[in-house]
């Protein structure tokens, strides 16, 4: 088939480049010398809201929100001077526009200039980014929600690259090993790590990266440590993932400081151990004052009373006198069995209650150690059990303390019921003690009266100092249902 030659081909040639323009997926719009709009396309139609009879004529700063108009034309006039061809508007920053109906937004723009005999011509492609910019801000705004998060955890929490350098570093951490965001921040890991820990954990993470599990308990069930700012070492219990990204693997170390759990497990064997050693110890004495009281006593009555058959009818006053000293035998050994018998579990509490039975505490205290002791209760009191025995078991081994300990003069033993808990105090005007201080390995004695009270909810609390005395005070919790 024969080419078709155009009558006009100036005519031809700017139908296809205004079919071209108004294909264009960008706003195109050229303004003159005088900022005045002489193209505007299909694209520019849909973005701004004008039609083309609307705009063509008008001043560009129709299309610009009042707050930019001047800075624009100036911005216009500097790059006609500069005689570069052209360039992006604004420089990295987004610009706006605005519609017919008033609504503003953001565009992504560059201008051209080309000079023509009717004078310069300014050209400027605008692409509508809104919902690049609104994708952009969630980002921003979850990017600073994240950060919240995890500057909210209560556990440190820690991302270090392939190199093991740090990446990520949250409050909690600075918290728990003592070093600022920008002191650890691009160095290594080693620096929170003791040193004889470093190579096991650099193979731990390598092993960790090729075997594909997102994420695991570090340590093999085992406590890790770590390596606060001040060189303290310290437990930790933790957690690695791993996430693979465009820049490499990264992983992140999830951190709890279990100090007081590891401590408070430590004094749990430690009294455990301490609680079978005298429970151990309890059994002999009962075993040793039972032979050597009550076994020996019997042996003696047996004997005596094989002796006395045979002095009935002999020596009718050497068996009088006989039965005399078996009876005070009789009376020591009933003595001793109640002796025994009170050690192991006074019947007065379960008999008269509570108060009588610290009543008992208090004098025999008094009468063991010469101490004066005094007691500050309601004699109506009533308390059922556990709760009776709690007491009594704490008030008794805060008087086994002061007996052992603190060289006092004068000892109070406070017992108060209130509407929810009962409370008590044992205070001594003794030697003290710093509570902060070292314990010794052996010394279970406030550790022992805790965990008593924690058995039914309770706490304790001991004050104490050098040269001040002591108050060991103890609430327990009652039911209401309780007497």
């Amino acid at each position: 088939m024969p080419l078709s030659i155009p009558e006009h081909p100036e005519s031809s040639a700017a139908a296809r480049l205004a079919a071209l323009l108004d294909s264009a997926m960008d706003a195109i719009i050229t303004i003159d010398e005088a900022q005045t709009i002489v193209l505007y396309n299909r694209a520019a139609e849909r973005i701004f809201g004008f039609s083309a009879a609307q705009a063509l004529g008008l001043s560009i700063e129709a299309l610009i929100p009042e707050r930019y108009r001047v800075g624009h034309g100036h911005h216009v006039r500097v790059f006609g001077a500069t005689g570069v061809s052209s360039r992006r508007m604004s420089g990295s920053t987004v610009v706006y526009g605005r519609r017919a109906n008033g609504e503003e937004f953001p565009v992504d723009a560059s201008i051209s200039q080309l000079d023509t005999p009717e004078g310069k011509l300014f050209t400027v492609i605008m692409r509508d980014v809104t919902e690049r910019v609104q994708a952009e801000n969630e980002q921003v705004r979850m990017a600073a929600r994240l950060t919240g998060l995890l500057d909210s955890a209560m556990d440190a929490i820690i991302t270090i690259d392939a190199q093991q350098r740090v990446v990520l570093y949250n409050r909690a951490a600075e918290k728990i090993f003592g070093w600022q965001p920008t002191d650890v921040l691009g160095r290594s890991m080693d620096m929170l790590l003791p040193q004889r820990w470093r190579s096991s954990h650099a193979a731990h993470v390598g092993r960790f990266g090729v075997t594909g599990v997102t994420s695991r308990r570090m340590g093999d069930g085992s406590v890790v440590h770590g390596l606060r700012r001040d060189g303290e070492e310290f437990p930790m219990d933790a957690s690695i993932s791993q996430l693979d990204t465009p820049e490499g693997k990264l992983f992140t170390v999830i951190l709890r400081d279990v100090t007081d759990r590891v401590r408070a497990q430590s004094d749990l064997a430690s009294m455990t151990l301490q609680a079978s050693t005298v429970r151990e110890e309890e059994k002999r004495r009962v075993a040793r004052e039972l032979h050597d009281e009550l076994a020996q006593s019997l042996t003696a009555l047996k004997m005596d009373a094989i002796r006395l058959k045979d002095q009935v009818r002999d020596d009718p006053a050497a068996a009088v006198r006989r039965l005399d000293a078996m009876l005070e035998m009789l009376d020591a050994s009933v003595a001793a069995t109640r002796r025994i018998a009170a050690d192991l579990r006074p019947l007065v509490l379960d008999d008269l209650g509570l108060v009588p039975a610290v009543e008992w505490l208090v004098q025999n205290f008094t009468e063991r150690t010469g101490v004066a002791c005094s007691l500050e209760a309601d004699e109506e009191m009533e308390l059922g059990e556990p709760y009776a025995t709690a007491v009594f078991r704490i008030v008794q081994e805060s008087l086994a303390n002061v007996g052992k300990h603190a060289h006092a003069t004068q000892v109070t033993v406070a017992l108060v019921r209130t509407e929810a808990a009962i409370v008590l105090e044992v205070r001594d005007d003794g030697v003290g003690f710093d509570p902060a201080a070292p314990r010794k390995p052996a010394s279970l004695g406030l550790t022992g009266l805790r965990e008593r009270a924690q058995l039914t909810s309770g706490r304790v609390d001991i004050q104490s100092r050098p040269g001040g005395g002591t108050r060991v005070r103890a609430v327990i919790p009652v039911p209401q249902e309780q007497p």
